[in-house]
């Protein structure tokens, strides 16, 4: 039975530029560690190929984790992931719940209105981006700080996944700020043992 998104701590990204392995070895190591929500990240590969190996993904989340493509909703009516998550130049909400029908949909936002406006349109959680300051995402722009965290958890009523800079130093504070979830890439993928990393960031959301 596949977790909900309130239920979710660790929200993993895959990266095949930042990994040491191959994004297939982390999702393995990520869904053994017992991550519930897994995100496949790709900007290099042919959409033939992206096709390919997101379908490999699928299988390897069956039942034990959420599976969404980042920004390809080609790619996830292709091999029927559970859902997306559409970034501020992508294809627009309406016309992708169109296309998406009843498939779970988040959306970035960098403030409150942004926050608002998502859950008004039905995006089933935000992705509050940048929290700090990141190179995994170039184009993610000014850290927005814990404080839009704290702001959001008293405005909106769905799942908030904080991302951008999150490492095994602030993520207690991003805990504490009211996040519901966290989106970890570099801190996580650089590493040599994947599934251990998960299980550090999964503990500190068990240990508050």
């Amino acid at each position: 039975m596949k977790p909900k998104l309130n239920e979710i701590d660790l929200y993993f990204i895959t990266d095949s530029k930042l990994t040491k392995k191959t994004i297939l070895d982390d999702v393995r190591a990520a869904i053994d560690a017992g991550v519930k929500v897994i995100q496949y990240r790709e900007k290099e590969k042919t959409t033939k190929e992206m096709i390919q190996e997101a379908q490999e993904i699928k299988e390897l989340c069956k039942d034990k984790s959420i599976f969404l493509i980042n920004d390809r909703i080609d790619i996830a009516l292709a091999i029927g992931a559970d859902g997306v998550h559409l970034g501020n130049d992508d294809m627009p909400y309406e016309e992708a719940r169109k296309l998406l029908k009843d498939k779970i949909m988040g959306i970035t936002i960098h403030n409150k209105e942004e926050s608002i406006q998502a859950e008004n349109m039905g995006a089933d959680y935000i992705g509050v981006s940048p929290i700090f300051e990141t190179k995994t995402k170039p184009d993610a722009g000014p850290a927005s700080g814990l404080g839009l965290i704290e702001d959001l958890k008293n405005t909106v009523g769905i799942p908030m996944v904080a991302i951008g800079g999150i490492n095994l130093d602030n993520i207690g504070s991003v805990i504490q700020a009211g996040a519901t979830s966290a989106a970890v890439i570099s801190a996580i993928v650089t590493k040599e043992d994947v599934e251990a990393e998960c299980r550090k960031f999964i503990e500190k959301f068990k240990s508050g």
